[in-house]
């Protein structure tokens, strides 16, 4: 009997799918009682090669494709495919650092009877650069990642579903249906966001770390969050009410950074406001960079800022973007309904 189905979302990861591949194929669990599906969004590297030479070698790895290309479809692929009680989702550039992951899996599911479960993921991957580490030390402190989240945590507890779950009982895709496919990022926690609407519980277990391993430039960081801000304005769209104050604080600072300036020309005084934010904001940045870069070489010390900001205005650039982009369609179909209202009458 299949227990366990691990769900693994990939696109060009032939740099890690290996590693992250046999650290799952390897587990101290019988190989009998759980499979991992790997869905391919047509990668243009050396991943599918990769997959393929592990089947080999493993009989419980299968390999499946992904035409539509986005996380959300690949997991639904998955999911259509599993035999599983249990399925995990493990992204194909994550470090597992414990032979007991799915067995642990399975002792919290049926220790706390949880629908969902959370975990703890930390970016520090082995063999950092600076920046990397750099990334890692900002992204776990409470000015770099959204504080309602719990992915940091170390305490073994209930908690809410939005921003940690990972693994689901079966039956909870019969409960709520798949993930949404018109996400391309978010696409997790707006699935999540069903589970607390539909109140299914959630148990974090520490056990269950996984390490992810931190985008390696500035550029990569900041479109990376840019992504995070397209979801998470897409799923305030679809769930009223599910963006919270610390998410919506970047978009509303870049907002005031970008367009104060023009009530400044027309009351002067303000450009005193405007400045005194500003220089609160970077007071703010610098001293917690100062904070985190106590106990850090100082290759990783200087990168904090930059990260600080690529975080925040990334972040702010893909809400922002996301929310033009649902403004220009519902113009559009305004104007569509205009338009056919004339013409039948």
């Amino acid at each position: 009997m299949t227990r366990v189905t691990v769900i693994v979302p990939i696109r060009n990861e032939a740099a890690s799918i290996e590693a992250t591949l046999r650290s799952l194929l390897t587990q101290d669990y019988p190989a009998d009682e759980f499979e991992v599906i790997v869905a391919d969004g047509f990668s243009t590297d050396d991943t599918v090669p990769i997959v393929r030479r592990l089947q080999g070698e493993y009989a419980n790895l299968t390999l499946l494709y992904n035409p539509a290309r986005f996380s959300s479809t690949a997991r639904n692929t998955c999911v259509r495919h599993m035999r599983g009680q249990y399925a995990v989702v493990v992204d194909g550039h994550c470090h597992i650092p414990d032979r007991q992951y799915i067995a642990n899996t399975v002792r919290a599911f049926e220790g706390t009877q949880a629908h969902s479960l959370g975990r703890p993921q930390p970016l520090d991957a082995p063999n950092p650069t600076p920046f990397q580490r750099a990334v890692a030390v900002a992204r776990a402190s409470k000015l770099g990642h959204n504080p309602d989240s719990d992915i940091f945590s170390d305490q073994p507890k209930f908690v809410e579903p939005q921003s940690t779950a990972v693994a689901y009982r079966r039956d909870v895709f019969h409960a709520i249906g798949l993930f949404d496919q018109t996400f391309d990022a978010c696409e997790d926690v707006e699935f999540n966001q069903r589970v607390f609407n539909s109140r299914l519980t959630c148990f974090f277990e520490p056990k269950l770390k996984v390490v992810y391993h931190p985008r390696g430039s500035w550029r990569g960081l900041f479109f990376q969050l840019g992504r995070y801000g397209c979801g998470r304005a897409r799923l305030a769209t679809k769930h009223r009410g599910s963006l919270t104050l610390p998410a919506l604080v970047p978009p509303l600072w870049v907002a005031w950074l970008v367009f104060a300036p023009l009530a400044c020309l027309i009351l002067p005084m303000l450009w005193w406001l405007y400045g005194g934010l500003l220089a609160l904001y970077l007071a703010t940045l610098f001293a917690a960079s100062a904070k985190l870069a106590i106990q850090q070489p100082r290759d990783v010390a200087v990168r904090i800022p930059a990260v600080f900001l690529a975080i925040h205005f990334g972040f702010a650039w893909g809400f922002w973007r996301e929310v033009a982009r649902q403004v220009k369609r519902s113009l559009r179909r305004r104007l569509t309904a205009w338009q056919s209202g004339r013409t039948a009458r």
